[in-house]
């Protein structure tokens, strides 16, 4: 069968690979750690000579972890297509490596192109920009893993308004750590991630 030869294992791999990483995310939701917001964390800002070639896959507009998974559906759906028509007209399958070049070209079209869409859906970088500042100056726990310079963890905290928001945070201050449970007070975001203090009044927490 065309859908476990040896031909199609990139293709293959790469479904089971979307799979296995919306099942993550969905069970995340249910323990409050979110492995988007862990992935578009650890996304560096981009250099300049990268911004326009990103921006064209809308890569800072949309969640890293759904363009990702977006280009896997596409590159596997368009490698067996691309085998399947093979099969039917030379009556065999084509190299896995030589599949991948145009199946590759598909998932990224249907990057831009699916991605562009859900663009439209996700808050302007305006609207998300006020509601992520709008959390300086408020405090939360630290939920998952222990903070220190360089090295982000997962922190739990509400808004204004009562919701409840996870965020990545690191140590404002050299050499200092944040253990999970501790009260830390956010004072400033730097790129994807916040930075923040030991909570001085923990109790009003």
């Amino acid at each position: 069968m065309i859908w476990f030869a040896q031909e199609t294992w990139p293709f293959g791999s790469a479904l089971l690979l979307m799979l296995a990483l919306f099942i993550m995310e969905g069970a995340g939701l249910l323990f409050a750690a979110s492995p988007s917001s862990w992935l578009d964390g650890l996304v560096p800002d981009l250099p300049d000579s990268l911004e326009g070639p990103l921006a064209w896959l809308h890569v800072g507009k949309v969640p890293f972890l759904i363009l990702l998974g977006i280009f896997l559906a596409g590159f596997s759906m368009s490698g067996y297509a691309i085998q399947a028509f093979s099969s039917a007209l030379f009556g065999q399958l084509m190299p896995a490596w030589l599949a991948a070049v145009p199946a590759m070209l598909g998932g990224m079209s249907l990057v831009r192109g699916l991605g562009g869409l859900l663009a439209r859906l996700v808050p302007s970088d305006e609207t998300s920009a006020v509601s992520e500042m709008s959390l300086i100056g408020r405090a939360g726990l630290v939920v998952q893993g222990t903070a220190r310079q360089g090295s982000a963890a997962q922190m739990k905290l509400r808004d204004m308004h009562g919701r409840t928001h996870y965020v990545l945070v690191e140590p404002d201050l050299p050499g200092e750590t944040f253990e999970e449970g501790v009260s830390v007070l956010l004072v400033k975001k730097n790129g994807a991630r916040y930075m923040g203090i030991r909570n001085p009044h923990p109790e009003l927490l």
